[in-house]
């Protein structure tokens, strides 16, 4: 083996390596859009179902949600939405309620999401903030409760 078979081998090493890095990973992206009719839903599956990487498409026009699972990013996904269908688009901003520890806080309960969801808060700082509960109201929670041994016992 000579000196020149060992660069060739290092070099197609390495575009192997760059082709590896260059796949995204198989997501699941979910947009909140508003689909009024069977058309609106048609037109909005069908702008994102031509895009490289995508495996799957689903819409349900009830919760105003898209869902698309495949490698793609989901930016560009957002985007493609917002520009093929003229439509306004969001990530979706719901989580259900049984992942949030304060779900009917100020910032977190919105009457616009589905039932079962409430507004993600682990993203927006400013609402994550008024979901927690402070040092005083735990002390008073869990001066009664049945898992703290030096609780008070009302009878």
């Amino acid at each position: 083996m000579g000196f020149l078979s060992k660069v060739s081998e290092l070099c197609g090493r390495a575009r192997i390596h760059e082709k590896l890095k260059k796949h995204k990973q198989l997501q699941t992206v979910e947009i909140k859009v508003k689909m009024d009719c069977e058309g609106c839903v048609r037109n909005v599956k069908k702008s994102v179902e031509g895009m490289k990487g995508v495996i799957n498409v689903e819409a349900d026009p009830k919760q105003s949600k898209l869902t698309v699972t495949g490698c793609v990013d989901p930016d560009e996904v957002l985007q493609r939405v917002r520009q093929r269908t003229g439509k306004k688009a969001d990530f979706w901003p719901y989580i259900p309620y049984d992942v949030v520890d304060h779900p009917y806080a100020p910032g977190v309960y919105d009457q616009k999401a589905p039932p079962g969801y409430v507004r993600n808060v682990l993203e927006d700082p400013e609402a994550a903030a008024l979901a927690r509960a402070s040092p005083i109201e735990v002390r008073y929670t869990t001066a009664f409760s049945d898992d703290n041994p030096n609780a008070c016992v009302v009878m």
